[in-house]
């Protein structure tokens, strides 16, 4: 009866102890990259605004280490923010986040990009 009672505890022990390491190893990131005014040197009023627009690029890791694509590149995320309106070739009123999420078996960091095609 008594091992019995040691057997169970033990396993709700080894069940706390597992929840509680992947509570720890979770988690996420935000935070503030930039702001600019343009993404190329632009004269005063001498642009269309198209509508505003986002993009990202991301890079995924594994165990939070080992990267397993490319990317997080502020260059990647203007170009897939500027896919999104087919005239655009420039933004303004950049601004730039970053953020992290962190699992327990991968990580993935990216970069975000807001602001008006041009």
């Amino acid at each position: 009866m008594m091992s019995q009672r040691l057997s169970n505890w033990s396993r709700r022990g080894w069940m706390v102890v597992m929840l509680t390491v992947g509570a720890l190893t979770a988690g996420c990131m935000h935070h503030p990259g930039g702001i600019a005014p343009s993404t190329k040197p632009l004269a005063p009023g001498g642009y269309t605004e198209l509508g505003k627009v986002r993009g990202q690029d991301c890079v995924y890791h594994l165990l939070g280490l080992i990267p397993v694509t490319g990317g997080n590149e502020m260059r990647n995320a203007v170009e897939d923010a500027l896919r999104t309106k087919p005239l655009a070739d420039a933004m303004v009123e950049v601004t730039v986040d970053g953020y992290f999420q962190y699992f327990i078996l991968f990580s993935r960091a990216c970069t975000q990009v807001y602001g008006t095609a041009v």
